[in-house]
C-alpha cells in the first residue's frame, strides 16, 4: 500500500491541469496573486535595509491555457533573496516570463522606505518614512526579446505655506503637511534611488519633514517654510521641473495634496509630462 502511495505522488504521475487546453477562446489580460507579503532587503544609498513587501505578481494568459501556476510566483520571488534596487526588479520581471511561459507579465509591491535624517541645527538623527512603490511590466516583442517598463513612485510628506495668507496677514500665515506623489517610467538601464525621488520633493517644499525636532530645529523649519511659501501649484510645477531635468525619467506624473488647516477640504494639483 505504501509502494502505491509513494508511487501516484510522484510528479511526473499527476496530471497538470493548468496547462490544459480550455474551449472557451477568452484569453486573460492579468491572472496571478495580490496581497502577498514578503520580506525583504532594500538597497538604499547608505547601505541595504529590512522591510516587508505587498506584492502583485501576474500574467497574461493565452486563450488555449487553463490556468497559470500561481506557485511559481512564490518560488521566483524567494529566488530573489538580493537587496531590491531597480536593476534587481527588471531582472525579476524578466525571469517571470519564461518562468510562467508567458509573453506578458507585472510585478508590482509597496513597502514603507525609512531614511535616516538629521535634524537641521541640532543634528540629533530619526528615521523619516516614505510609502514607496516599484512597478516593472514585461512584454516579449516580436524578436523574442523582452522589453521592460519600469515605474517607481514615492509619496513625500512635506511642509507647505500659504504665500497669499503670508501677503495678506499682519503676522504669521496658515501652513499644512502636504503630500507629493511622484510616479515616475525609469530609463530600465539606468539606475535611480528612492532617496534621488525623496530629495526631488524635499528641495522644492517650503520645508521637508523630520522624525525628531529639538527647539532650535522648530524654530529653523518655522522660519525656513514662512521664507519659502508654496501654492499646491506651485508645489507640483517646482517638483516636475526639479524631475524634468533628471535624463533616467522617461516620463512622470506629480501630484500633490495640502491638508488645509483653515479649511476642512484639501487643495489639489496635478501635472504629467512624457519627455
Amino acid at each position: 500500500m505504501n509502494d502505491i502511495n509513494t508511487a501516484f505522488l510522484k510528479p511526473q504521475t499527476m496530471p497538470d491541469i493548468q496547462s490544459s487546453h480550455d474551449e472557451r477562446a477568452l484569453p486573460i489580460e492579468q491572472v496571478g496573486i495580490r496581497g502577498l507579503r514578503h520580506p525583504l532587503t532594500i538597497r538604499t544609498q547608505t547601505g541595504v535595509m529590512p522591510a516587508v513587501g505587498n506584492f502583485e505578481m501576474d500574467v497574461a494568459l493565452p486563450a488555449h491555457v487553463k490556468g497559470t501556476h500561481m506557485s511559481r510566483f512564490i518560488a521566483l520571488l524567494q529566488k530573489h533573496n538580493e537587496p531590491i534596487d531597480s536593476a534587481s526588479v527588471v531582472a525579476m520581471v524578466r525571469e517571470m516570463l519564461p518562468l510562467l511561459n508567458a509573453i506578458e507579465g507585472r510585478i508590482q509591491f509597496t513597502y514603507t522606505h525609512f531614511v535616516k535624517k538629521a535634524a537641521p541645527v541640532s543634528g540629533v538623527e530619526s528615521l523619516m518614512d516614505y510609502e514607496v512603490t516599484w512597478i516593472a511590466k514585461a512584454k516579449q516583442n516580436t524578436s523574442g526579446a523582452i522589453d521592460v517598463e519600469l515605474n517607481l513612485r514615492a509619496l513625500v510628506p512635506v511642509m507647505s505655506l500659504c504665500p497669499c495668507s503670508k501677503e495678506i496677514s499682519e503676522y504669521g500665515a496658515h501652513n499644512q503637511r502636504s503630500h507629493v506623489t511622484m510616479s515616475v517610467e525609469l530609463d530600465p538601464q539606468t539606475k535611480m534611488t528612492v532617496e534621488d525621488l525623496v530629495a526631488a520633493a524635499e528641495s522644492q517644499a517650503s520645508s521637508e519633514l523630520w522624525g525628531l525636532l529639538k527647539r532650535p530645529d522648530e524654530k529653523w523649519v518655522t522660519e525656513r517654510a514662512y521664507d519659502n511659501p508654496k501654492f499646491v501649484e506651485d508645489l507640483v510645477r517646482d517638483v516636475a521641473g526639479q524631475l524634468k531635468g533628471d535624463d533616467r525619467i522617461l516620463s512622470l506624473v506629480v501630484e500633490a495634496e495640502n491638508f488645509e488647516s483653515i479649511h476642512n477640504h484639501s487643495a489639489y494639483a496635478k501635472i504629467s509630462l512624457i519627455k
